[in-house]
C-alpha cells in the first residue's frame, strides 16, 4: 500500500485504474486512514498553538480537530463525491458514484505524505513561506492525484 501511496505522486491514472476492483468496505477503510493520518499532521501545529496560546489547551484543540477530522471529514467526502458522480452526468464522460469514491478518496490517503510534512512545517517553524510552500505543494498533489483518478475512472457517454 504504501509503494502505490508513493507511485501515485508520479503515475496516478496507473494507481487508481488498478485499485477499480477495490470493495466498498475497502475504500472507507481507506478513507479513515486518510482521515487519521491528517489528524496525526495536526497535531504539531496544535501543540504550538497552544504553548503559545494556552487559553484554549492542547486537548480542546485535538477534541476539535478529532471531531472534525475523523467525523465530520468523511460525511464531507461522502457528500463530494456523489456530487461530482452526479455532476459527471453534465458531461460526455461519465462517472459511477463507486468510481468518484475510489477517486476521492485515494486521492485523499496518497496526498498523506505531504500532509505530514505541512503538519511538521506547521509544529516545527509556524507560519511562514515554509508553511505556504508545503500546504500548497500538499493541496496541489491532492488535486493533481484526485483529477487523474477521476480521468482514470471515468466512461465516454
Amino acid at each position: 500500500m504504501v509503494l502505490r501511496v508513493l507511485e501515485s505522486w508520479w503515475a496516478p491514472r496507473r494507481v487508481v485504474r488498478g485499485l477499480s476492483g477495490m470493495p466498498d468496505r475497502v475504500m472507507l477503510v481507506v478513507l479513515l486512514l486518510a482521515m487519521l493520518i491528517t489528524l496525526i499532521a495536526q497535531a504539531p501545529g496544535h501543540a504550538r498553538a497552544a504553548e503559545l496560546d494556552p487559553s484554549i489547551p492542547l486537548n480542546a484543540r485535538i477534541g476539535g480537530a478529532v471531531m472534525g477530522t475523523m467525523f465530520m471529514m468523511p460525511l464531507l467526502a461522502y457528500g463530494v463525491a456523489a456530487l461530482v458522480g452526479a455532476l459527471s452526468r453534465l458531461t460526455p464522460w461519465r462517472l459511477t458514484g463507486r468510481a468518484s469514491r475510489l477517486a476521492l478518496f485515494w486521492a485523499l490517503l496518497a496526498a498523506a505524505p505531504a500532509v505530514l510534512l505541512a503538519g511538521l512545517v506547521a509544529g516545527l517553524i509556524g507560519p511562514s513561506p515554509a508553511l505556504t510552500l508545503t500546504r500548497a505543494i500538499a493541496g496541489l498533489g491532492f488535486l493533481f492525484i484526485w483529477a487523474a483518478g477521476i480521468a482514470a475512472l471515468a466512461r465516454r457517454a
